[in-house]
């Protein structure tokens, strides 16, 4: 029987039945976080279809498996529309305050840091390769580097606001959070830029794209917010200014890319602006209410089931097994470049942010996710794709399945 591709609705479907169920179950009976159960649910399925699949060959559950999630344009999905809506809401949360007060800390991490940790797992990765007998040209380990770089801290978040840590801490993070993944994908697209052109690197045009990037996405996300205000302190009508909010991320994301600008900053810096200035002076109480109840909640189920996902993602990802060394590998050295690209930074604001206190924090808590899948998941096929894609899917798995689930303690601890 010829398998027939399911519709956009029917993938939805799917996923939003899956994620409902599982999160019933992770409610009632495994009690994790949302982002770890769904996860890891995702993963022992994964597992589960492998396993069957290996017993029974004549199921071929896992090439029905593979042919579905084949069918998901896991970048597209992301990139082109879970990332704005992500962005915007974790930003209509950040209080514009506390970050004006550690701008120089947020701006060296999601930047400095992120291009830092790109050239160190990129040149541990041509390390580890070399010495498992794989040539890997060293532009595509730094695209390895790039795409594992920024953090996704959103489980991170949830336990820091009970978990008594410094406000300081907590908007340090949370602007890393938002920031970081802007500046990683443009990052990620200038080395894959000349990766796949064969062209030599020029550090002087890398930076330029970046700068025009990076502040293009800034000064858009300024534009379309500022917009955006000014018509909701226009009006007092909850369903309009609902609507506008829609329309900022939507369509501000879609100019972004129209323009070559980076949509991820600027629906950053497009929530900021809403979600400080636009709920203290143009929304009522009643607008207030809508507005950042409706956010979270776009938030909590896209994020169902990015995580859930990224737990079923095993049955397309994982390779050959030879490959499992040198994602297992990754995980040291990912951990290895996210402590000195924030270490180095942290020891040089010690009265703002305890070294002590914050540097476990900040290390554990940096959290990869399913942007790193997404971009890996991009590359075009080459010889090198499935090394760098079974590495992302076991760092990210790591990630959420193991600093995920402890954070919280590291948090308490400290």
């Amino acid at each position: 029987m010829d398998y027939a591709a399911p519709s956009p609705f029917d993938i939805a479907a799917i996923l939003i039945t899956l994620a409902a169920v599982l999160s019933w179950i992770n409610h009632r009976v495994l009690k994790l976080p949302s982002s770890v159960g769904l996860a890891l649910m995702g993963a022992i399925a994964s597992l589960i279809v492998l396993l069957i699949d290996a017993a029974f060959p004549s199921a071929r559950l896992g090439e029905a498996a593979r042919e579905f999630l084949a069918s998901i344009d896991f970048r597209l999905t992301l990139m082109d529309g879970m990332l704005s809506f992500l962005l915007f809401a974790g930003a209509l949360h950040v209080d514009l305050g506390d970050l004006r007060r550690h701008t120089w800390q947020v701006g060296v991490l999601s930047t400095v840091g992120v291009v830092t940790s790109t050239l160190l797992v990129g040149l541990g990765l041509k390390a580890i390769t070399s010495l498992g007998g794989v040539d890997v040209p060293l532009l595509w380990c730094f695209l390895f580097g790039a795409l594992i770089s920024p953090t996704d801290p959103v489980a991170v978040m949830g336990a820091m606001k009970g978990g008594g840590t410094p406000r300081g801490l907590q908007a340090t993070i949370s602007g890393e959070s938002l920031f970081n993944d802007g500046v990683g994908v443009v990052v990620f697209s200038i080395i894959a830029a000349a990766a796949m052109s064969g062209a030599d690197f020029s550090l002087a045009h890398g930076a330029e794209l970046f700068l025009k990037e990076a502040l293009g996405g800034a000064a858009l996300g300024l534009a379309v917010g500022w917009i955006a205000y000014r018509a909701m302190r226009a009006i007092d009508d909850y369903p309009v200014e609902l609507l506008i909010t829609l329309a900022t991320v939507m369509g501000g994301y879609a100019l972004a890319q129209e323009i070559h600008v980076s949509g991820p900053v600027a629906m950053a810096v497009a929530g900021l602006l809403i979600g400080n200035q636009g709920v203290a002076f143009a929304m009522s109480d009643t607008t207030r209410d809508y507005v950042i109840k409706f956010w979270a909640l776009v938030d909590e189920v896209l994020n169902a089931v990015l995580f859930l996902l990224i737990g079923l993602e095993g049955v397309a990802l994982i390779g050959e097994p030879g490959l499992l060394v040198f994602g297992l590998a990754a995980i040291p050295l990912v951990l290895a470049a996210r402590a000195f690209s924030v270490g180095a930074p942290l020891l040089l604001w010690t009265k703002s942010l305890p070294f002590r206190a914050t540097f476990p924090v900040m290390v554990w808590g940096g959290l990869r996710g399913g942007i790193s899948i997404a971009l890996a998941l991009s590359l075009p096929l080459g010889e090198h794709k499935d090394l760098l894609i079974t590495a992302t899917y076991i760092v990210v798995l790591f990630s959420v399945l193991v600093q995920g689930a402890t954070i919280g303690r590291v948090i308490k601890q400290d």
